[in-house]
């Protein structure tokens, strides 16, 4: 049965539920901002207050309704995305009214959410709750343990500019990189790369072919690869490896922002390339790598305080501000991480 919610928790919230699924181009057209009962929950679950939640890329492809490895979106009902909140009630007894978590259940104000899908998050760990919901951890995991960047190494980040690029340019320099490369699709982005987060160079896409701008940038060739865009970046970036290059593929931005929204970034490799240069792909996704966040978290911490580490991000303030966060993330108006504040 259902346990009653504490006196201060109203009876009703806000949620964004998908409107119809986008085409070509994504509005707020799309999203509607709906009032629903406040869920109540049973043993095993918790009821959560959410405080700030994220937009991320990955949300255009789950709008189309095309085949994808997560669930889709589902017209009429609700978004949901990672989140941290605070604990409003829970009857299982496992957590405590208060507490700090992260939670898959965005773009709604209360949530319910089974206690096996809550992180606890210490108060203290960072310096604010916003910072929880940086992509860090990818970059870090995907530069560290599937490139395994060394000193004197040359990286190439592709997309920047993104939640995950605009901290792995930061982080390859912290492992140790000679020269950090990052591409990115204007050249006001690109001088903000250059100027605020650790890149030596840029590559603009639109402004030449992305191979000749890549052998200038980084002449001697690149040892490491953090993609997040797949398609003619990839490919490029096989052209000017190094031998014994590691590449570390983490995302298909060039797919899942175009019109269809899809995961599927095709390109044309060169095999010979590959094995002449011993080549190493490697594909990353930190849900195989659960005791990454807590590992983040402490690394992430202590940057954020000594101030070797910066986090770009956009904040949003109101629920209602959700569907313009993500259409404005697709158009690429943002620098970092994408988040509203409830």
């Amino acid at each position: 049965m259902p346990v009653p919610v504490p006196s201060d928790v109203p009876a009703t919230h806000r949620e964004v539920r998908l409107a119809a699924r986008p085409g070509r181009e994504l509005t707020v057209r799309h999203f509607t901002v709906a009032e629903a009962p406040v869920p109540q929950p049973v043993p095993g679950q918790v009821l959560v207050r959410t405080r700030v939640m994220a937009v991320t890329a990955a949300m255009r492809t789950q709008l189309t309704g095309v085949r994808l490895p997560m669930p889709s979106f589902v017209p009429g009902e609700a978004l949901w995305g990672s989140a941290v909140g605070e604990v409003v009630a829970a009857p299982g007894g496992g957590f405590t009214p208060g507490e700090l978590v992260h939670h898959p259940y965005g773009w709604r104000e209360f949530a319910v959410v089974e206690e096996g899908r809550l992180r606890r998050l210490a108060p203290d760990a960072l310096p604010s709750l916003a910072a929880h919901l940086s992509q860090g951890a990818t970059a870090w995991g995907a530069l560290r343990r599937a490139a395994g960047v060394r000193p004197g190494d040359t990286v190439f980040v592709s997309g920047a500019a993104g939640g995950v690029g605009s901290l792995a340019g930061q982080l390859a320099r912290r492992l140790g990189a000679r020269r950090v490369v990052g591409s990115t699709g204007s050249e006001r982005k690109a001088s903000r790369l250059r100027a605020e987060l650790g890149y030596d160079d840029t590559v603009v896409r639109g402004a030449g072919p992305i191979e000749e701008q890549l052998r200038r940038a980084a002449p001697d060739g690149i040892d490491v690869l953090l993609d997040t865009v797949g398609g003619e970046q990839l490919a490029a970036a096989l052209a000017v490896a190094r031998p014994d290059a590691r590449f570390a593929l983490v995302g298909a931005l060039s797919s899942q922002l175009g019109e269809d929204g899809g995961v599927a970034a095709p390109v044309a490799l060169d095999a010979g390339l590959i094995i002449t240069r011993r080549v190493t792909l490697r594909g990353f996704g930190l849900y195989a790598h659960p005791d990454l966040p807590e590992e983040w978290t402490r690394e992430f911490g202590q940057g954020l305080r000594d101030g070797s580490l910066v986090f770009p991000h956009t904040l949003l303030k109101g629920i209602e501000q959700a569907p313009r966060a993500l259409c404005e993330l697709v158009q690429g108006r943002h620098i970092g991480a994408v988040l509203v504040e409830l």
